[in-house]
């Protein structure tokens, strides 16, 4: 209650303004109604790995990986396709310490949730940073999302339960085999979650292998059905 009384406070005397042309915002996000309309959904994706599909192929088509492989998380939402301004705004939230745009990546993602009706988690776990790389950065951009997210949708928040117990390379650049090889036992269960549907929050989405490898080690550790909710995905 305190901190609604106070976000309320907060918007009466600071309206939301666009953080991509400085217009008012719309609909208490800092963006405005132009600039979120700009956006590139991703509605028109795969029914699995939300990738992008081409337009002559109908909405919730399995993509020719997930035909070949089906992925080891139950779906993955995305909000938007990894392209247009996307990747100024998640760049802002994880590199440049600007976790406003955490905030709003987190509000316009449960927006997205809400408006394809998916399925509640009992739990929501962001993609852990190793512990070296926590203290380069100072926050995981995936923990600031997911709190928003957990704040609107009331779902709790588990930063505890999972580690990343191996410093891997960047991802960018390497392709599926090489991130697939790079995240070998990365990822460690400290704590078995206790629940039976988790929802991993990640930021951007590329090849899958950094979920699919938390996955793994979660439907190891008791998780019966893992999902994946990510900011944008890239085509």
């Amino acid at each position: 209650m305190l901190r609604g009384a106070t976000e309320s406070i907060l918007r009466r005397f600071y309206p939301p303004t666009c953080v991509l042309c400085g217009a008012r915002g719309q609909g208490g996000l800092d963006l405005c109604a132009a600039c979120l309309a700009d956006l590139p959904t991703n509605r028109h994706c795969c029914g699995r790995c939300a990738l992008p599909l081409p337009a002559e192929l109908p909405s919730g088509a399995l993509c020719g990986e997930c035909q070949h492989h089906l992925p080891p998380y139950a779906v993955c939402h995305a909000a938007f396709r990894y392209e247009g301004p996307v990747p100024a705004l998640v760049g802002g939230a994880k590199f440049r310490d600007r976790l406003n745009l955490a905030r709003l990546l987190g509000q316009c993602l449960t927006n997205a949730l809400r408006e394809c009706t998916a399925e509640m988690p009992e739990l929501i776990l962001p993609v852990p940073l190793h512990a070296k790389r926590l203290r380069e950065r100072g926050y995981n951009q995936a923990l600031e999302i997911a709190r928003t997210i957990g704040r609107e949708l009331s779902i709790p928040v588990d930063s505890h339960s999972c580690a990343r117990v191996l410093a891997t390379p960047p991802q960018a650049g390497l392709a599926q085999k090489e991130r697939r090889r790079n995240l070998a036992e990365a990822f460690r269960v400290l704590h078995p979650p206790g629940v039976e549907r988790v929802a991993i929050l990640d930021d951007v989405m590329t090849t899958g292998s950094t979920v699919s490898e938390l996955t793994g080690v979660l439907l190891k550790a008791g998780v019966r059905r893992v999902d994946i909710w990510a900011v944008a995905r890239t085509p």
